[in-house]
Order: C-alpha cells, then structure tokens, then sequence
C-alpha cells in the first residue's frame, strides 16, 4: 500500500543564512509511505495500517520545534524518526519544498527529495 501526504505547509527556522533562521518562512513537505503489500488484504483496523493522523504530527514537531541549517538533515531526521516509530513502515520518500530561496537570481523554489528503504536504511533518491 502507498500512503501519501501530500503538501503539508510548515513554519519553521531553517537555513544556512542568519535571516532564514532568524525570521523563518514557509516549508511544503510531502510525504510517500509505503507498508509490505502482503498485509495490504488485512488491513481492517487502524491498528493494522500507518496511522497517518499521527505521522503528520511527529512532522510537524521536527518542522517547527528543531533547527536546521541543511533542508538534507532536516529531511533524514524525519526518515529516521517515521522508521523507528511505525513498524510497518518499509520505505518512505520526503519531499521538502523551499518556496523563499536566498539566492541572487530567478528561482521558483528548491526542493530535497529523500527515499529510504527499512531494509538497507540508506538513501535511495
């Protein structure tokens, strides 16, 4: 199964230049999970899935309570915190989009975009 959160708005203070981590601004971060398709016919309860209510909180908390300087750090320490706390999590991808970007020329936006499989716990992007 493939369970998406899709374009959560955050407020946070991340950034390699003082302002960024002064003033803060917008993050977007989505999100992909995916659990083991053989207990995909069994899920009847919520016990038996990804609670997705709660996979948006513990986001929202590494979003806007933690700092970082790199979006790339910001991105694995919400990895790491979705694989040891749901089980039935096999792999994930993070999207972490930057609307507002310090940089001296036309930009829409950046974004990081890392995958993580439970099996090998490294970067598949």
């Amino acid at each position: 199964m493939k369970i998406k959160l899709n374009e959560m708005v955050f407020y946070g203070y991340h950034g390699v230049q003082e302002e960024e981590r002064t003033l803060g601004q917008r993050f977007i971060v989505s999100v992909t999970l995916y659990t083991n398709s053989s207990i995909d016919k069994g899920i009847r309860r919520l016990e038996d899935t990804i609670d997705y209510t709660k996979v948006y909180l513990e986001i929202k908390e590494i979003m806007e309570s933690q700092q970082f300087y790199l979006l790339e750090n910001c991105a694995n320490t919400i990895a790491d915190k979705l694989l040891a706390d749901f089980p039935l999590l096999e792999k994930l991808t993070i999207c972490i989009h930057k609307p507002s970007v310090p940089i001296q020329g036309n930009l829409k936006s950046v974004e990081v975009i890392l995958s993580r499989d439970r099996n090998n716990q490294k970067d598949n992007a």
